[in-house]
């Protein structure tokens, strides 16, 4: 009775130290808290009946590195700067989705990591894409995970390690799931690219006496058009130089429109749409459809494009005409180019103005320049563009370089382009120089516009329109119901949450330890007696041992 109530007290004693342990085990197992980050999902839009972006937004997969992912049940976790073409068009149909981080700065980056990723956000733009993808912004801890990720996949399976040091690392590896929430995406049925378009009316004292205004309305229309980039290959307003020198532009000449002594021999109009290179230029589609009459007396449409590399990975230092026709000599298109080359030679620091001819592919549907919208209507027309090739991924870049650069830039390109416009519109001898004193063009001229916004979302473009121009209108173009030529999706606000689990081996390696723990905890209750009986015998025959030792002795000091 005794030596059962000495068994079940151990047996109580052990008990809790078999639940900690147990216990233990399955904290080991279960998922750790999640860690949040914030992501942006890619641009998502349709052109043409062809689609762009991705029509998925929910993500609930194991997280992979792009070097081991195999199978759509994957999410491939890396950083933007670690992919190429070639990773991309697999993983755009084979993976389960996809996570890029953002480099921590764009400056730090040398010209050749530039110009890739400037070529892998056109090939995004261009491609559709059958798996969610997000972009997040640098963050340590998720850098941290990538890493993880990464060196678990690449640096562990090494050939010089042994199959027990292999199963060692495969056991206690980290995994990561991934988990990013969405709703169904849907067309945004209230789609509409807003154009602003408005004039400088000649002011009444520059004309002759027997003038009046009606005459100024004879005058040929100039045409300085521009888009307003409001997104890339996620939704986000990068540099719109272009944007801010029409708006630059358009204060400058209303100030000397309205100088008695400078005689306007045109009438100046600008445009400006949310509807670039991405959306095959329907800003100006939808004018000249509305508005086509307009320009029945153009002298020359001038379209802004790209004025300032945002992100800028070569030398050159060049500005370009862009003509569908070569100009033929003493027309108005001519006269303009070497106005702007002897401009460039008098104010600008090594800038080259070049020429460049490219024909209008009638068979494809995306135009190459915006000036081909207005060519096809046989106006006169041409596009200035700091880049040389239509195909350049800078057109579409939404990365940037440090801006006080895009400013001096765009400033020193704001002056020439002034300069010779107004040597053409006001007959003036460019041996004089008109942006000189209260007209000069500075800093805060421009750096103002670089950040303004959609048309749609607030009203500093509206506001600068009815400050300098005359018969400012609004108008938008709308897909149609039947067969749309453009179609926006709405975006929904999403979290990146990420738990770190342990990998599949993990749990049957587990099963097997909490096994043989408790065939081990069975095997020692079932053998207790046994146990117990052997190591009593040999407490109680030890003492006596030693009892008769003692009695010996006593024997033989007696004996003496």
């Amino acid at each position: 009775m005794n030596e059962a109530d000495s068994f079940a007290e151990i047996f109580r004693g052990g008990l809790p130290h078999c639940l900690l342990i147990v216990f233990s085990m399955l904290l080991i197992c279960s998922p750790v808290m999640p860690s949040e980050f914030e992501v942006i999902s890619m641009s998502k839009y349709d052109l043409n009946g062809q689609h762009y972006g991705s029509r998925v937004s929910a993500i609930s997969l194991e997280a992979r590195s792009l070097y081991s992912w195999n199978t759509s049940r994957h999410c491939v976790l890396t950083r933007l700067t670690d992919l190429s073409i070639h990773d991309f068009d697999k993983l755009r149909q084979g993976a389960g989705g996809l996570i890029l981080m953002l480099p921590s700065n764009i400056l730090n980056l040398d010209l050749e990591a530039k110009e890739l990723i400037t070529i892998l956000e056109q090939s995004m733009l261009t491609h559709t894409a059958a798996v969610p993808i997000y972009f997040a912004p640098y963050n340590k801890d998720l850098e941290k995970i990538i890493d993880d990720i990464t060196y678990t996949t690449t640096d562990s399976p090494g050939q010089n390690q042994t199959a027990l040091a292999q199963l060692v690392v495969t056991v206690s590896a980290n995994r990561y799931h991934i988990n990013v929430g969405g709703g169904s995406i849907a067309a945004n049925k209230n789609s509409k690219i807003p154009i602003i378009h408005g004039e400088l009316i000649p002011n009444q004292l520059a004309l002759k006496p027997t003038e009046s205004v009606a005459d100024g309305q004879k005058l040929p229309v100039i045409l300085i058009t521009a888009n307003l980039k409001t997104f890339g290959i996620y939704n986000d307003y990068p540099v719109n130089a272009d944007a801010a020198v029409l708006l630059v532009l358009m204060e400058l000449f209303s100030k000397l429109h309205y100088t008695s002594s400078m005689a306007p021999k045109y009438r100046l109009r600008f445009l400006l749409s949310d509807a670039g290179v991405l959306l095959n230029f329907q800003g100006s589609k939808k004018w000249l459809e509305v508005d086509d009459n307009a320009l029945q007396n153009v002298e020359f449409v001038l379209c802004l494009d790209t004025i300032s590399e945002s992100l800028s990975y070569t030398t050159e230092n060049a500005l370009y005409m862009h003509v569908s026709k070569p100009p033929k000599d003493k027309t108005s298109i001519s006269n303009f180019f070497k106005l702007l080359k002897s401009s460039a030679e008098k104010y600008s620091n090594g800038l080259a103005v070049e020429g460049v001819h490219k024909k209008i592919n009638l068979a494809d549907t995306k135009l190459a320049w915006e000036h081909e919208r207005f060519s096809i209507k046989r106006y006169p027309s041409f596009t200035l563009s700091s880049v040389k090739s239509p195909r350049s991924p800078i057109r579409t870049t939404i990365f940037k370089n440090d801006e006080s650069r895009l400013v001096e830039h765009t400033l020193n390109t704001t002056r020439i382009i002034a300069e010779a416009l107004a040597s053409f519109m006001y007959k003036v001898d460019q041996s004089s120089s008109i942006f000189e004193g209260q007209l000069a063009i500075k800093e805060e001229n421009i750096r103002p516009y670089f950040g303004v916004k959609s048309i749609l979302h607030n009203n500093d473009v509206k506001d600068a329109f009815e400050k300098y121009l005359n018969n400012v209108k609004i108008i938008y173009d709308k897909p149609d119901g039947r067969d749309p030529e453009f179609m926006f999706y709405n975006e929904n606000e999403v979290k990146l949450n990420v738990y770190r689990v342990k990998p599949a081996i993990f749990d049957l390696f587990l099963t097997f330890v909490i096994g043989a723990y408790l065939m081990a905890v069975f095997l020692a209750i079932q053998y207790f007696p046994r146990f117990y009986d052997e190591v009593s015998k040999l407490t109680k025959e030890e003492p006596a041992g030693q009892f008769n030792g003692h009695s010996s002795e006593r024997l033989r000091m007696k004996s003496h």
